[in-house]
Formats: C-alpha cells, structure tokens, sequence
C-alpha cells in the first residue's frame, strides 16, 4: 500500500506575504483553490489576487496563498482532519447550504490535491492557473534543485548566493582630479 501524501505549504522567503493579501501560514495542509476563481474575471480583480489566481495554492486553515507546496507524508487522520478543516471554511466563509455538502466538496479537493502528490516526498510544486475558452486551467510544474551549489555550503544557503564580483581590466582605470573640479586649490 503506498502511503498518502498531501501538499503542505512552503514559505521559503518572505515573497507570499507581500504578493497575496492573505498569505498562508508555513505547513499547513493545501488544495489547490482554482474553486475560488470560478465565478471571477481575472481582468477585474486586484493586483493581488490576479497573482493569487495566477500562481497560488490554497492554505486550507488560513485560507491564505502560497506559491509553492511541498509533497509531505499525511496520515489518515491526518487527511480527514484537512478535510473537516476545509469543509468548515467552505461553509463559513463560502456559504455551502449544509456542511454536508461543505464536506463534500471539500473531500473532492483534498483527494485532487493528493493526487498532485505522486512525486517524491520532499518534492517542491509550483502551480500556473489561467483562463481559456474551457475554463480554468491548471499547469504544475514539479522544482528541481540546481547544479552547481555554492563550494561548502549548507544545503539552505547553496544557492542563496545574490551576486558575483569579477575584476575586469578592458577599460583604462578612471582618474577624478577632485581639485580641479572645484576650480581652486586650498592651502
């Protein structure tokens, strides 16, 4: 029996806070939320919430975005908790009629979401929604580490290096003559 997995969100910089109005917390179960743009014309929402719509997971406990998720091992108690959680916001906040039907839909998403779990655990998602004639479409990509970390880094900073200096001598050296510029010279 494979073991189930599910997304969990992942924060890897402070990005997801300033791009989404409601950023997701770090680590909380995740769907992926197209059901939040059904009825939405992308060309009339906020900056904010086109990028929501554009690249954003669904945090199922603060309703919030995050642009990536990470496939995580998930227990079954775990799983129906996630969906009674999920169940809860959709019939609070969406008004579902009935929990009942709250937690239908809300076990739908949960089961999608894992269905975007075939990677391997430890697998980074990012996700690319978009409007056709047909609806909304979703497109995800599955994160690779790169090659050539940084010599003696840990695994967090191998790549987190911002800028690289090289000297380079194709041009002459510039010479700023300071007291000329001012036009006199002090004694």
């Amino acid at each position: 029996m494979t073991a189930l997995k599910l997304p969990r969100t992942l924060r890897v910089d402070a990005s997801d806070t300033l791009v989404f109005a409601q950023a997701a917390e770090p680590g909380e179960w995740a769907v992926t939320g197209s059901f939040l743009f059904l009825d939405a014309d992308p060309a009339r929402l906020s900056p904010k919430e086109r990028i929501a719509f554009r690249s954003g997971f669904l945090g199922i406990r603060s309703f919030g975005f995050s642009t990536l998720v990470v496939v995580s091992e998930a227990s079954e108690a775990e799983r129906e908790a996630a969906v009674e959680t999920l169940a809860a916001q959709i019939h609070e906040r969406l008004g579902a009629p009935s929990l009942a039907l709250a937690r239908e839909a809300a076990r739908e998403e949960i089961e999608a979401a894992a269905a975007l779990c075939q990677p391997p655990v430890n697998s980074v998602l990012a996700l690319h929604r978009s409007l056709d004639a047909g609806g909304i479409r979703e497109q995800f990509r599955l994160l690779r580490p790169r090659e050539g970390a940084v010599p003696g880094s840990d695994r967090r900073h191998a790549y987190a290096r911002a800028f690289d200096f090289a000297e380079i001598d194709e041009e002459p050296e510039e010479q700023v003559d300071l007291v000329g510029l001012t036009g006199s010279r002090v004694p």
